[in-house]
């Protein structure tokens, strides 16, 4: 096994940033002044299938939105934070509220605002669109982009490598 594969065995929390990760980073503002993102649904059922496998999910975002709440909810995320520019605390908050350890939490972000704490957990990651300073600083980099496909690669990679994605696979094949 090697040292990426090591790290990813030891996952028992996903955090995930939205803009930019599950979201293409764009924000679309109706002539109502309504905002508007879209959530890539491949994305959604890795999201979904990693938790089957007993990896609990937590969202931490600087931005606060209703619709995050409710695709949060469909998903049956059980940790989520929104309107929090800085970041650091409240993952200490819920790394201390949960009682892991720092290599038993991955984390997915693609701005300078998330690398406090992709330089502290045990598993890193960002989509190919990401920040350069956040590119050069992280464990794993998707092929592909926020919003795109990014988060369910991540979420096969962690599966694949806890012997979990088969389980899966060999429910949709019978």
């Amino acid at each position: 096994m090697d040292e990426l594969q090591a790290k990813a065995n030891k996952i028992k929390l996903l955090l995930l940033d939205v803009d930019g990760v599950l979201t293409d980073n764009r924000l679309i503002y109706g002539d109502d002044g309504q905002e508007y993102k879209a959530f890539y649904t491949r994305d959604g059922h890795a999201m979904v299938l990693i938790q089957k496998s007993g990896i609990d999910i937590g969202i931490i975002t600087g931005r606060t939105s209703e619709l995050v709440k409710k695709r949060m909810q469909d998903l049956k995320v059980k940790h989520l934070y929104q309107g929090v520019p800085d970041k650091l605390p409240t993952f200490e908050a819920l790394m201390a509220k949960l009682g892991l350890s720092l290599d038993q939490v991955a984390y997915m972000g693609d701005d300078i605002l998330d690398l406090p704490i992709l330089r502290r957990v045990g598993l890193s990651a960002c989509p190919k669109d990401s920040d350069p300073e956040v590119l050069s600083r992280v464990d794993f980099v998707s092929q592909f982009d926020g919003g795109r496909g990014a988060v369910r690669e991540f979420c096969e990679f962690i599966m694949k490598t806890q012997g979990h994605w088969q389980t899966h696979m060999d429910f949709y094949l019978r």
